[in-house]
C-alpha cells in the first residue's frame, strides 16, 4: 500500500496557471511561487464583484477520537466529486503548523486519493504565511520590552522630544509572549532579560506556537488590507499600571506589522489530486482560537466556483460553532449545508468500546461488527446534527468507511442520522477512490445547498458576556450551568467596563470532548462547565474563556515524527507521512 506521500508525488500536478485560468483568472491575477503555487492578488473581488456566490458547505465531525475522523480527507474528496459531476468547485482549508508535522505523525494535506498537492509545500513552507506572522508578533513583543527598557532610563522630556509619551507598561499585566512554530515544551515558561542592564528588564515570559498568535486569528478574520491595519492596531497587550488597555497603536508598531503581513493577507492557491482548485490560507488554532480558513479565501472561491467546500477545526461543538458564530458573523457569508464526519470505530470508541494504545493493533471491539456500542456512540453524532441544525442549516452525514465495516453497522448509522434530522448518511470511499469514492454524496450535498436555509446566530451580541457563555456551554454542550472563577468574574467586569462585551464568544476548551474533560466521551450529563478565566482577542474581535488547561505550546512525543523525514541524493522528500 503505497504511503500519502508516495501517492501525492507520484501524481501528475498541472501548473498552477492551467489552474488559474480554469477559474477565469490571469498571471497578472497571480503571484507566483514556483510553478505549482501561487498567491491570489484581492483585487480579483472588485473584478468579480457582480457575480453572485456560489453554494457555501462546511465540513465538521463528531467529537474527536485519537482514532482520526478524516475530516480533511473528505473534505478534499467531497470537492472531487463535486468536481466529477461537472460542477465547478473550491476547496478551502487552513494551512497546517510544522509544529504537529515534525511532531505527532499526521499531514494535513487530506489522505490517500484525496489530497492537496504538492503535499510537501502544503505540509511544510508554502508561501512564508507561518514566518510573517511570527515575525509580526515578536516584532510586537520586541517592542514591548524595548519601552519598558528605555522608559527606564529616560525622563518624560527626553521621551517628549522623541514625539513619544510615557506608556507606563505594568510588567505583570502583559500577555504578549513570544512565538516559534516548532513544538518546544521547554519554552513554554521562561525569564527574559537576564544579563547586564543594557540586557532589558528581567521578566516572567513564554513562548506559544506561532499558529496561536492573535496575528493568525486576525489574518483569518480580516476582510482587507485596511481592515487587517486597523484590527493590528486594536491588538491588546496588557495595562499601563492604572488598569488602562495598551495596544500595539500605543506602542507605534502596527503599522511596521502590517507591512510584515501584507503578501500574508493573499490566499495560496493550489490544487487537489484531480486538478480542481483550492486555497489554503491561515491556520488559527481550534481551542483558543476559532480554527477556520480565512473569510479572505472564502469570498474569493465563492465568486470563481459554483461550490465551495471549507473545513472548520474539530467537532461541530469547536470549530463549526465557531464557524457560525464568528467567522458568519464578520463574513457575512452563510452556510448553505453542513457535512458533519464519522467513522464507525470512533462512534463505538463513543460507546465505551475498546482502549486505544499507541503502537498497537486496534481492540477487537472497535474493527468487528459491535452494534451495542455503535449504537451507544451514535448519541454524540446526533448531539452534533441537533448543533448544527441550531443554526437552521441542512444536515449530511458523511461516514468515513473502513474495510471491517459492516453494511448492517452503516444501515443503523444511516437511520439513526435521519431520525436526528440530517438530510442522509453516505458512504465516503474517497481515500481509496478520490472523488469516484463519494459521488452519491456529492450529489446529496449539492441537493442540500440549493434547498432554501434559515440561517441564524445561536445569540445575539448586545446580550451580557455571561449569558452568551452560557448559552454555548448548554445549548452547544449540554452543560447543565456555568461556574465561574473570581479571576472570571473580575475579568468579565473589567471587558464589560472597557467596552468590549459586545464581542462573539470563543471557548477554549478541550476538543476531545463536549465538555472540558477530555476523558468524558459521547454525551455527559449532569456537569456543570468550568470557566477559570476570560481572555480578550481585541484586535481578532472575540473574547476567549479558558474552561481547563489550554496548551498553546505542545511539546515533541518520546518519538518526534521528524525522526522519519530525510531527503535522498535527488531531492526528492522521504518520509512525510
Amino acid at each position: 500500500m503505497l504511503s500519502d506521500l508516495e501517492i501525492a508525488q507520484a501524481a501528475e500536478i498541472k501548473p498552477i496557471l492551467e489552474i488559474a485560468r480554469s477559474l477565469g483568472l490571469e498571471e497578472d491575477d497571480l503571484e507566483l511561487y514556483g510553478k505549482y503555487k501561487a498567491k491570489v492578488h484581492l483585487d480579483v473581488l472588485d473584478r468579480f464583484k457582480d457575480r453572485p456566490n456560489g453554494k457555501y458547505i462546511d465540513i465538521t465531525a463528531i467529537t474527536p477520537t485519537p482514532l482520526g475522523e478524516g475530516k480533511t480527507t473528505t473534505t478534499v474528496g467531497l470537492s472531487q466529486a463535486i468536481g466529477r459531476l461537472g460542477k465547478k468547485v473550491f476547496t478551502v482549508i487552513r494551512q497546517p503548523s510544522m509544529g504537529p508535522t515534525f511532531g505527532i505523525k499526521g499531514g494535513a494535506a487530506g489522505g490517500g486519493y484525496a489530497q492537496i498537492v504538492p503535499m510537501e509545500d502544503f505540509n511544510l513552507h508554502l508561501t512564508g504565511d507561518i514566518h510573517a506572522v511570527g515575525v509580526a508578533h515578536n516584532l510586537l513583543a520586541a517592542a514591548i520590552d524595548a519601552r519598558i527598557y528605555h522608559e527606564s532610563r529616560l525622563s518624560d522630556e527626553k521621551l517628549a522630544a522623541m514625539g513619544l509619551k510615557r506608556l507606563d507598561i505594568d510588567p505583570y499585566s502583559i500577555t504578549w509572549n513570544r512565538v516559534v512554530d516548532v513544538e518546544d515544551r521547554q519554552l513554554r515558561h521562561i525569564v527574559s532579560g537576564l544579563g547586564a542592564k543594557t540586557d532589558g528588564r528581567p521578566r516572567e515570559t513564554g513562548y506559544d506556537i506561532t499558529v496561536a498568535s492573535e496575528l493568525m486569528a486576525i489574518l483569518a478574520l480580516t476582510t482587507s488590507l485596511k481592515d487587517m491595519r486597523e484590527r493590528l492596531g486594536r491588538v491588546t497587550i496588557g495595562t499601563d499600571k492604572h488598569k488602562n488597555p495598551i495596544t500595539a497603536e500605543d506602542l507605534g508598531v502596527a503599522g511596521a506589522m502590517t507591512v510584515l503581513m501584507k503578501d500574508a493577507i493573499m490566499p495560496n492557491l493550489l490544487q487537489t489530486l484531480e486538478h480542481t482548485p483550492a486555497f489554503v490560507h491561515a491556520g488559527p488554532f481550534a481551542n483558543i482560537a476559532h480554527g477556520n480558513s480565512s473569510i479572505i479565501a472564502d469570498q474569493i472561491a465563492l465568486k470563481l466556483a459554483d461550490y465551495v467546500v471549507t473545513e472548520s477545526g474539530f467537532g461541530a461543538d469547536v470549530g463549526m460553532e465557531k464557524f457560525m458564530d464568528i467567522k458568519c458573523r464578520y463574513s457575512g457569508l452563510t452556510p448553505n449545508v453542513v457535512v458533519i464526519v464519522t467513522t464507525l470505530r470512533a462512534l463505538k470508541m463513543h460507546g465505551g468500546a475498546g482502549k486505544v494504545v499507541a503502537g498497537r493493533p486496534l481492540p477487537k471491539e472497535l474493527v468487528e461488527e459491535n452494534i451495542p456500542a455503535l449504537e451507544k456512540g451514535s448519541e454524540n453524532l446526533i448531539k452534533q446534527i441537533g448543533n448544527a441544525r441550531i443554526f437552521g442549516v441542512p444536515v449530511i452525514v458523511a461516514v468515513n468507511r473502513f474495510t471491517t465495516d459492516t453494511d448492517k453497522e452503516i444501515e443503523v448509522v444511516r437511520k439513526i442520522a435521519e431520525e436526528a434530522g440530517a438530510e442522509g448518511a453516505y458512504v465516503s470511499e474517497v481515500w481509496a477512490k478520490g472523488g469516484e469514492g463519494a459521488l452519491e454524496m456529492a450529489e446529496a450535498v449539492i441537493a442540500a445547498a440549493n434547498k432554501p436555509s434559515n440561517f441564524k446566530f445561536l445569540y445575539p451580541l448586545d446580550i451580557p458576556i455571561k449569558e452568551k457563555i452560557e448559552t454555548i456551554a448548554t445549548k452547544i454542550y449540554g452543560a447543565d450551568g456555568v461556574e465561574y472563577s473570581p479571576t472570571a468574574n473580575r475579568r468579565i467586569a473589567m471587558y464589560e467596563k472597557l467596552g468590549y462585551g459586545k464581542m462573539p464568544i470563543c471557548m477554549a476548551k478541550t476538543h476531545l470532548s463536549l465538555t472540558h474533560d477530555p476523558k468524558l466521551k459521547g454525551v455527559p450529563k449532569g456537569w456543570t462547565l468550568p470557566v477559570k478565566d476570560i481572555r480578550a482577542s481585541v484586535g481578532a474581535g472575540f473574547l476567549y474563556p479558558l474552561c481547563g488547561e489550554m496548551r498553546t505550546m505542545p511539546g515533541l512525543p518520546s518519538k518526534p515524527a521528524f525522526m522519519n523525514v530525510d531527503i535522498d541524493e535527488e531531492g526528492k522528500i522521504i518520509g512525510l507521512f
